[in-house]
């Protein structure tokens, strides 16, 4: 979602950083700025300091530091539209259309999803209907019911057309929402007779539904199609109400429907999440790294679930997660074994949650006989491909294991899986080299390396552009500026950059360059680590900056007048110097 630059600027006039951070913190008073304990980690002498005169925090500690925006995003765990968003409903402050004419619509169709899901709960709670009865059934209590907005799409053909119809609201807008279906000329409702999942985001707006069938029928679960406002992708189920535990738990468990979701909420376990009903896409795991890298896969232990479970925590793996799998007897559901053995019992299996490659030789040995020859050669030529992927320190541990439960010797299962460290930094880094070469060979002039690395991230994964926001300043030159400026006015939070809207925007000498950097830039699938480094060393071009400051203070003042500041400066460069 894009902001004008006004609006945030007012944001930052008006949103005073000492009244937001005072709600969070013990703020003291001391000359003229204010000190507490800093909220971002564990401490007992305050290092936080917050400026009213620059609108600034800062902490000696851990090293936050940032605007009111920057706090908000931070203490919230929201990304920048949303801390925007945030700040703005709290203070008043109108946001208008990003300048691209798709905001205004979008909020229309949020608003109709609201009242369709006003609707469907109006349905659901008044007087006894079929959708209540089979959620009471399920073990589900009034106020779980409530919190997750859950309605009842009656057994009508037009009851929902009927409502809007009374509004004035345009058929052809609902059929876009997939709240309608059409036959020929005629329009009518497309969850009939349905228990209605509201499918909310973190920003609090209803993007979508999906309905559960009462009794036999099918499909069992009818979703909402991709729309403007809804991309199965860029969302996971519930949200909106267990981030929050998910932060303080500095875990997820991940489950695929919405009734495992709902059910292990009401059971206690609220730092979950569901998948919406797809295998796990890469954006769902962007997501979820915003608020733990720990994750617990609670798929159905069905041959359905174990095939997305594999898929699902490949994704995870390479998003640098630490992933375990949780294993439920019986071929029962999250859902079913929380009802029938209660919290602790399933928090024990969740305790016991295989780890990724434990969990993949767990799989492997169901497969193949290994009190056989043939069995054994077959395993160990799975566990070898299993065992490429992993990291160093990994894939040496898992040899060891392997050959101890075996009896293969590791000299083999290593001669098998060749050199488990896959491509070397150094190998990522030649690659960019020879890039910059060709760059100089050819007829497209070479920018800085580290500008377009930092552009093909945020082209590769949209969820980079706010990661590299605070850093802006490094593009210095002025066609990489450019094409920065252009990515950062399409970002939309929920989706990956329009390239063509991209290209369009740019010109020709423009477009020649971001071709360039698309087809030479290549991270061999560490895009973390190089984003990583990047920022490393963007930090070590800035301490040397701020040293070389530093020096130049320290040569021109006054040895006995300005002793305190001389102190503070030394202080100072002794730990730029340090790191």
């Amino acid at each position: 979602m894009g902001f004008k630059d006004n609006a945030i600027e007012e944001i930052k006039s008006r949103c005073n950083i000492v009244d937001v951070v005072g709600r969070q913190v013990v703020l003291k008073k001391t000359g003229n700025n204010h000190k507490g304990l800093c909220p971002f980690h564990n401490e007992k002498t305050p290092s936080f300091i917050v400026s009213e005169d620059r609108q600034m925090f800062t902490c000696f500690g851990c090293g936050a530091t940032g605007d009111v925006i920057e706090f908000t995003q931070r203490i919230h765990n929201l990304d920048f539209p949303e801390a925007i968003e945030k700040l703005a409903g709290e203070y008043g402050i109108e946001l208008k259309d990003s300048g691209f004419g798709t905001e205004s619509k979008k909020t229309g169709l949020y608003e109709i999803n609201r009242e369709a899901a006003a609707f469907f709960y109006r349905k659901f709670s008044e007087g006894p209907n079929p959708g209540r009865d089979y959620m009471e059934k399920r073990g589900l209590d009034a106020s779980t019911l409530r919190k997750f907005g859950i309605g009842y799409a009656d057994e009508q053909w037009q009851s929902l057309l009927e409502h809007f119809q009374a509004k004035g609201t345009d058929p052809a807008t609902l059929l876009e929402l997939g709240l309608l279906s059409r036959s020929k000329d005629r329009y009518y409702d497309k969850f009939r007779d349905r228990v209605m999942f509201p499918i909310i985001n973190t920003r609090g707006k209803v993007i979508g539904f999906g309905g559960r069938v009462i009794g036999e029928g099918n499909p069992k679960y009818l979703n909402s199609p991709e729309s403007p406002v809804f991309q199965k992708k860029n969302n996971l189920y519930g949200l909106n109400l267990t981030r929050q535990d998910i932060s303080k738990e500095n875990s997820v468990i991940l489950v695929e429907g919405y009734m495992d979701a709902v059910s292990l909420y009401q059971h206690g376990v609220r730092n979950v999440a569901a998948t919406l009903g797809t295998a796990l896409t890469v954006n769902q795991a962007t997501m979820i790294k915003r608020y733990t890298d720990n994750i617990v896969l609670a798929y159905d232990s069905d041959q359905a679930g174990q095939a997305a479970t594999l898929r699902g925590m490949d994704i995870l793996y390479e998003a640098g997660c630490n992933v375990k799998v949780l294993l439920i007897s019986e071929g029962k559901d999250p859902d079913d074994y929380i009802r029938k053995n209660g919290k602790e019992a399933f928090l024990a299996l969740v305790k016991d949650a295989l780890p990724f490659a434990d969990y993949k030789l767990h799989l492997l040995k169901t497969m193949y006989d290994l009190t056989t020859t043939d069995g054994n050669l077959k395993f160990l030529k799975e566990i070898a491909k299993v065992l490429r992927g992993l990291r160093p320190i990994e894939a040496d541990y898992y040899i060891k294991k392997v050959a101890k439960q075996t009896n293969i010797s590791e000299g083999a299962i290593k001669r098998e899986v060749g050199d488990p460290r896959g491509p070397t930094d150094a190998d990522s880094h030649r690659s960019s080299g020879q890039s910059a070469e060709t760059d100089q060979k050819g007829a497209i002039p070479a920018a800085p390396q580290l500008q377009r690395n930092l552009i093909k991230l945020m082209l590769v994964k949209s969820s980079y552009i706010p990661k590299v926001k605070p850093y802006e300043s490094v593009f210095q030159d002025p066609d990489c500026y450019r094409i920065y400026e252009i990515v950062r006015m399409l970002y939309r939070s929920d989706e990956e950059i329009d390239f063509k809207k991209l290209e369009d925007s740019l010109g020709e000498h423009e477009l020649g360059i971001l071709h360039h950097i698309m087809q030479t830039v290549q991270f061999a699938d560490r895009d973390d680590r190089v984003f990583a480094d990047c920022i490393s060393h963007i930090m070590e071009m800035q301490r040397g900056k701020r040293e070389e400051e530093i020096i130049t203070l320290l040569s021109v003042l006054d040895d006995e007048g300005d002793r305190d500041a001389i102190v503070a400066l030394t202080k100072e460069l002794m730990e730029l110097q340090r790191k």
